[in-house]
């Protein structure tokens, strides 16, 4: 690991300061000079320059090179943009994992993290807020199937009312490789697309391969998630029980750094054959069958996430998603 103590100092900036697995991240990503430009942030171009005494036409290269990378994102609001790190683990995470340059031992080494340090950063996370950063959204059968469904639990909904739509590959699978579910399935949506797309990380969509790309993650058995609020959901991701940040430590140790939809998976018990198809698409262990031979299956509220992925395969339709929390579950609802 590399002890120079200015990538520890960047790792502090997100609040990770005591790893140094993500101080060596920081070390292969960015060389000297381009850590000290790092620490001069936030800036513009001319502000950094005169902090560290180069031409404004050389730090702009390396802005560039550092956009590319990941590590650094502009502000708009002012004019030159100000350019400032990576404010959290999460954008730090997602965004250096595209960096269509990085070499196996990076990805090897965000593995290597996520496997050794991620599981007691997390618990301590979820400790700590008061609300997880994002929330299952249930899945397009289920909310074709309901008519009271609102704007901010329906990814088809979300989709149509995008501005700019793009997709990437998904970061936790690009990095942990533990499954080989469908890798191109990330959405972004308006500000997140433009990132995407100006980075050259995501490619353009359409509204309508947007919403094949969400019945396909459906189908491979992909957990829509987006963020925990009323407004702005800039991405949809689709998740897989083993290489996500989110859903093993959820599964494995019960860590709620993402909050469950405002549905739960409801058995019509007289049309459920107890085929047990919808056991093995819950990841969370929310259904089992009745001890008795031919018992209906029966669903814990408690466990269930309500991402409706056990509606699809049902061979009966006997699930359907029932609303158990209200509109000001999530953050910002009216």
């Amino acid at each position: 690991m590399d002890p120079d103590p200015r990538y520890r100092e960047m790792a502090a900036r997100i609040g990770l300061g005591q790893s140094p697995r993500i101080a060596a991240l920081f070390a292969m990503l960015a060389d000297s000079d381009e850590a000290d430009l790092l620490l001069a942030l936030p800036a513009d171009v001319p502000g950094a320059a005169r902090k560290l005494g180069r031409e404004p036409a050389e730090v702009q290269k390396m802005v560039d090179e550092l956009f590319l990378k990941g590590l650094v994102f502009p502000s708009r609001k002012t004019d030159p943009p100000t350019w400032r790190m990576s404010r959290d683990l999460v954008q730090f995470h997602d965004a250096t994992i595209l960096w269509p340059q990085a070499p196996p031992e990076f990805l090897d080494l965000w593995r290597e993290f996520m496997d050794q340090e991620w599981y007691a950063i997390a618990k301590t996370i979820g400790a700590q807020v008061k609300k997880p950063f994002t929330r299952v959204i249930p899945v397009g059968v289920a909310i074709e199937a309901r008519t009271s469904i609102l704007d901010f639990d329906s990814v088809a909904k979300m989709i149509e009312k995008a501005r700019s739509l793009a997709v990437t590959k998904c970061t936790c699978r690009l990095s942990m490789r533990n499954c080989d579910r469908p890798l191109e399935v990330c959405l972004q949506v308006d500000g997140a697309a433009d990132y995407n797309l100006a980075r050259g990380t995501g490619r353009a969509i359409s509204r309508e391969e947007a919403l094949d790309i969400l019945r396909q993650s459906e189908e491979a058995g992909l957990v829509h998630v987006t963020l925990n609020r009323h407004e702005g959901n800039n991405f949809i991701c689709n998740c897989c029980p083993c290489c996500c940040q989110t859903m093993p430590v959820l599964i494995e140790g019960g860590i709620r750094v993402v909050d469950p939809s405002r549905f739960v998976a409801v058995v019509k018990a007289e049309e459920c054959t107890a085929c047990g198809a919808c056991l093995e698409r819950c990841y969370f262990s929310a259904i089992t069958l009745g001890e008795e031979d031919g018992a209906a299956a029966m669903v814990d509220p408690e466990r269930c996430m309500g991402c409706g992925l056990c509606l699809i395969t049902c061979p009966t339709e006997a699930l359907s998603l029932g609303e158990a929390r209200g509109p000001a579950f999530v953050p910002g609802a009216a």
